[in-house]
């Protein structure tokens, strides 16, 4: 008799155990999905892949070579949605090289930006066109496009926002180039293209204010780390499906300081090593093989920066532009140095050699 109530009770015990043990998985699961902070394996993700190029090349070449794969679909009056910069920002793209890529594949494409929300170098459109003429963006047309006003365009299957707030001159344009520097970010974690557009493409008054800042609050910046992220995707959501299909992205994963490019001479030092350039239709799969090649850097190499990622959740950038549908954290990243073959995120970065700021 004993022995048949201590073996219910042991049945019973372990019932529970594989219960919690259960609940606890689907817990995990569902935090992996939504915290910002943890990195999911790229054997833990599921659905279809995209395609994401990548070259070594460093240089206008490089950046020429890395668009020229994913341009088929730009056309029309262009514009290439640039980070231009704080006065004398150290870790901007090189404007030659944009300068050389424009001359060659977009010669009457426009450089398109919008005021900021901070008070610095670009709050006003004088300051800000100052500024352009600092770092030399001055080769070709630069249209800030909330000089004149803000107009809204619808966003789909959000959350925070049904409509987002973007410069008056958005609608002029057929095509959109999402030319970005990588790098760390004070509040989003990391600036990939999502951030580029998200936050770039919002006026500089009202959108802007409405993704940071919960109003009536005396912090400008109250807003952070998921509910940032899914208010910033969203608004980059807005500009994607306007655009449709003409639209692509290059990633310039080079000085990738922890700081953003918002912070100009005040930018963190450098310590992660350059390691190429990325592009993609795909603005998902292009953010993700970026992150992901962070992350399969040596912890010497990427320590800073994973720190700055995961301690702003901004992974969650990642799963929620999934969730929204806006494209696949699962792609084929193809070697544009080794005959387009099929490579790792471990193979590209296979002895990279430590940052050294140039002369």
């Amino acid at each position: 008799m004993k022995t048949r109530i201590l073996t219910r009770v042991l049945l019973a015990a372990l019932v529970c155990c594989s219960i919690a043990g259960s609940c606890a998985a689907r817990t995990n699961d569902r935090d992996s999905a939504t915290d910002g902070s943890l990195y999911v394996p790229y054997e833990e993700r599921t659905g279809n892949e995209s395609i994401v190029y990548f070259t070594r090349n460093l240089s206008a070449e490089g950046l020429i070579k890395a668009y020229e794969m994913v341009c088929a679909n730009i056309e029309g009056n262009t514009g290439v949605k640039l980070h231009t910069g704080e006065q004398n920002g150290p870790n901007i793209i090189p404007h030659e090289w944009v300068k050389e890529l424009m001359m060659k594949d977009l010669p009457d494409a426009k450089i398109v930006e919008t005021n900021t929300y901070y008070t610095g170098d670009r709050y006003t459109t004088e300051q800000h066109r100052k500024t352009l003429e600092v770092n030399g963006w001055t080769f070709c047309p630069v249209d800030i496009m909330d000089e004149e006003d803000t107009t809204t365009i619808p966003v789909t299957g959000g959350k925070w926002f049904d409509r987002m707030a973007v410069g008056s001159h958005l609608p002029d344009y057929n095509s959109l180039v999402v030319l970005t520097h990588f790098k760390g970010h004070s509040q989003g974690g990391f600036g990939g293209s999502n951030k580029n557009i998200g936050i770039g493409c919002a006026d500089g008054r009202i959108g802007k204010a409405w993704i940071h800042t919960t109003p009536g609050q005396d912090n400008q910046w109250d807003i952070a780390k998921e509910e940032f992220m899914e208010r910033m995707t969203e608004s980059t959501k807005a500009v994607v499906d306007y655009f449709e299909k003409h639209i692509t992205y290059v990633n310039v994963m080079r000085n990738m300081s922890v700081s953003c490019d918002c912070e100009g001479v005040n930018a963190a030092p450098v310590v992660t090593p350059d390691v190429g350039i990325l592009s993609s239709t795909d603005i998902l799969a292009l953010d993700q093989a970026c992150i992901d090649l962070v992350y399969a850097m040596t912890e010497a190499e990427n320590h800073d920066l994973v720190e700055r990622i995961e301690s702003r959740h901004g992974l969650r950038q990642l799963s929620y532009m999934k969730e929204l549908g806006m494209g696949n954290d699962r792609y084929i990243l193809i070697d544009l140095d080794n005959g387009g073959r099929r490579i790792t995120p471990e193979e590209a970065v296979k002895d990279l050699k430590p940052f050294k700021a140039e002369d």
